[in-house]
């Protein structure tokens, strides 16, 4: 804590001291104020002014302090300066205190309970944020709620500071008027149970709920305007159509089924989508078998000859078809309908916001539903290059229907799928060229995280062109040519095939969301809940981002398929606090929180610790001794803000990092863990230890060294 906190902390602690040390507070009780009235009526005739700041400082100082007896108060305010005045100097008195106390929490506390608690408290910010001006007016407006713990706890959040007061003063308005009023009667009251009766109190209940009935009356004035023009059907054939089969679109249709509601998944093509049919079980499994034939080449310095490798492309195909095979009874139709799926295989359409058609062999059908989740995934992007349409061009789709082996292969793009299949194919024969326009691969990563992987790339023959645009494809008699600029020439790179890895768009077209009005702006838009600008329609997954990855299309399809199904009775925001993600090259780059790029864009302190997998003794063991594990905390603390490994298995070794930030377990915490040697999972102990070295108390260790020093004279 600084300075400046600690004296206003014990400066507000002295004054709360005082005023019960000198029993000040026996001023604020109802007895004195009736026995003084007559006097202070008197002085008020004579001074009128100076009685009125006197009495406004004392009310906002005790408002401040929290001290007991603003009822009084406000009740004297109301016998002394009548209704007008004293209605306009107890509303504006309790605000002016009330936000004092709430602007010393928040300077004195705020920053500590926030750094603390501020993964847990992350939920709660963002609804005060969005929705603090209704909750606070709700808690002003009921009485049963103490005024001093809503200023203590209300500075600890992110509401802005003329929100609080605005909100404050109105709220309080009402209830001080009540007071005010029975001030002006004072000779009546004998307790303060006689100010405010059981009704009265269930009116302000009922007063203070107004601000959520408000709430829930404009969401279905939003749900009336978004369905007019629509006629809704007066019973549904389903309670969920779900539009894609896959990640996302698969796991929607379980958990409706799980909880038996009546639900029809409906695909066009392949059930388990891209993920099992283009995306990441086949090219797993041609980087597993890239990787056999590399470590194959390089068994010789272990004493393991095994002659020259070669590679049987068509049954290095053949064996990623068989694993694509092998998982396909996991995503199966037949699978889904012992679920208690109905599957429809065809082509779907959105007609009404609870209407769908499906067509399949010329034939169409309709089917309504209560709520529907659009989970259509993703697809290559493939710009519009000069040229392109003349030459024999790949994508992450189509990439799995090759027969040969290209001689040449161009790999246009540097992210995560361009460098998984560029090292793929290199090491499978191919001569890899990647090219990319920016000045290095692996554009989100950190700047050191991209050298580590390029110097492996590189090393093991890819030919990386960084800074390369690529402007047109051309046809040189039977040469392809790739013509990009570089540094402000043309440059023309031969290949056979050429693999567009240039990142995906979503589909979002040919189903009916231009015609209903499904607002886009290249992923389907979304709110907290998933919802799209229709409140029954939700979407999830690729098609709606942020991130393209299979297990957050699986993480959403929760909430998207809770939220469809038990909408408006419960409901859940997305939560997006811990996402992982893999680079699956040799060595693998995997990531959990944010990058130290991401830091220092976003302004955010942070201290780096790092371990080198080269000391490792089981990496070491297994000829895979290179990368790093990096650790960003907090300054001063084991909070992790981020992870970053670079090495052998990193995908499985971050699965630890990734529960300790979901935990709010820190480095401390790891570091006291046993991790079975020798593994690869020592290497997280091991940098939770570096940075227990670089935070070691100094001064305390200085005191242990002289215990020492006295033990051994």
């Amino acid at each position: 804590m600084s300075l400046k906190k600690l004296l206003l902390l014990l400066v507000i602690v002295a004054l709360f001291i005082s005023a019960f040390a000198f029993d000040l507070t026996q001023y604020l009780s109802l007895d004195v104020l009736k026995e003084k009235q007559q006097q202070l009526n008197q002085l008020f005739a004579e001074h009128p002014f100076k009685v009125f700041a006197i009495y406004f400082a004392i009310y906002v100082i005790s408002t401040a302090l929290s001290l007991p007896g603003a009822t009084v108060l406000t009740l004297g305010a109301g016998a002394i300066f009548g209704f007008g005045w004293g209605l306009l100097l107890a509303s504006f008195a309790a605000s002016l205190g009330a936000f004092l106390s709430f602007l010393s929490a928040r300077f004195i506390l705020r920053d500590w309970v926030q750094d603390k608690f501020g993964e847990r408290l992350d939920a709660i910010n963002r609804g005060i944020e969005r929705d603090g001006a209704f909750y606070l007016l709700s808690l002003r407006l009921v009485p049963i709620f103490p005024f001093f713990v809503i200023n203590l706890v209300m500075g600890l959040t992110p509401i802005k500071a003329w929100t609080y007061y605005w909100v404050s003063q109105v709220g309080m308005l009402l209830g001080a008027a009540v007071y005010i009023n029975a001030g002006t009667q004072l000779a009546q009251i004998n307790s303060l149970g006689d100010v405010v009766s059981a009704d009265l109190i269930g009116a302000f209940v009922l007063l203070g709920i107004m601000p959520i009935i408000a709430k829930f009356i404009l969401s279905l004035l939003k749900r009336r305007k978004a369905f007019k023009g629509y006629k809704k059907p007066k019973s549904f054939d389903n309670n969920l159509v779900v539009i894609g089969a896959g990640s996302a679109g698969l796991v929607s249709a379980y958990i409706a089924a799980a909880v038996k509601a009546k639900v029809t998944l409906i695909e066009k093509h392949k059930m388990g989508g891209d993920c099992l049919n283009t995306g990441c079980v086949p090219s797993k499994a041609l980087l597993h078998v890239a990787e056999l034939a590399h470590n194959a080449r390089n068994a010789g310095k272990a004493g393991i000859n095994v002659g020259e490798v070669s590679v049987d492309f068509k049954q290095v195909m053949h064996q990623v078809q068989s694993v694509i095979k092998d998982i396909e009874p996991h995503d199966s139709v037949e699978r889904y309908t012992k679920l208690g799926v109905n599957v429809e295989q065809g082509t779907a359409k959105i007609l009404s916001p609870w209407e769908v058609e499906v067509t399949a062999d010329g034939e169409t059908k309709r089917i309504t539903t209560r709520s529907i989740i659009i989970a259509t995934g993703a697809k290559p992007l493939v710009p519009n290059f000069e040229g392109l349409d003349k030459v024999s061009y790949l994508t992450s789709d189509t990439l799995w229907d090759l027969e040969e082996l290209p001689k040449r292969l161009l790999v246009l793009g540097g992210g995560p799928i361009g460098c998984e299949l560029s090292q793929a194919f290199q090491r499978l024969g191919s001569q890899v060229t990647q090219v990319e326009m920016t000045d290095r691969l692996m554009g989100p990563e950190d700047e050191d995280t991209a050298e580590l992987l390029v110097q492996r790339l590189a090393h093991e023959g890819i030919d990386i062109k960084l800074n390369h645009k690529a402007v047109r494809f051309e046809k040189k008699g039977n040469e392809s040519v790739l013509i990009a600029e570089h540094n402000d020439k043309e440059v023309a790179i031969a290949f056979d095939k050429v693999l567009i890895a240039l990142g995906r768009q979503p589909n979002i077209s040919g189903f009916g969301l231009e015609e209903l009005g499904v607002q886009t702006n290249k992923t389907v838009s979304t709110n907290q809940l998933l919802q799209t600008n229709f409140p029954n329609i939700y979407a999830c997954g690729d098609v709606a981002g942020p991130y393209q990855f299979t297990h957050v299309a699986s993480h959403q399809a929760w909430y998207a398929s809770v939220n469809a199904l038990f909408d408006p009775f419960k409901t859940f925001r997305a939560d997006y606090s811990v996402i992982p993600w893999v680079t699956y090259t040799s060595p693998q780059v995997a990531n959990v929180g944010v990058t130290e790029q991401q830091a220092k864009k976003a302004n955010k302190e942070y201290e780096v610790t790092e371990y080198d997998i080269g000391e490792l003794d089981r990496a070491i063991a297994d000829d895979s001794a290179y990368g790093r594990v990096k650790v960003l905390t907090k300054p001063g603390k084991d909070e992790i803000l981020g992870v970053n490994i670079v090495g052998p298995q990193a995908g499985e070794l971050l699965a630890e990092y990734v529960l300790a930030m979901k935990q709010g377990i820190g480095l401390n915490k790891i570091l006291g863990t046993i991790h079975s040697y020798p593994t690869l999972a020592e290497a997280n102990k091991y940098v939770a230890g570096e940075w227990k070295r670089a935070n070691a108390p100094k001064k305390l260790l200085a005191w242990v060294e002289k215990f020492h020093r006295w033990r051994r004279s």
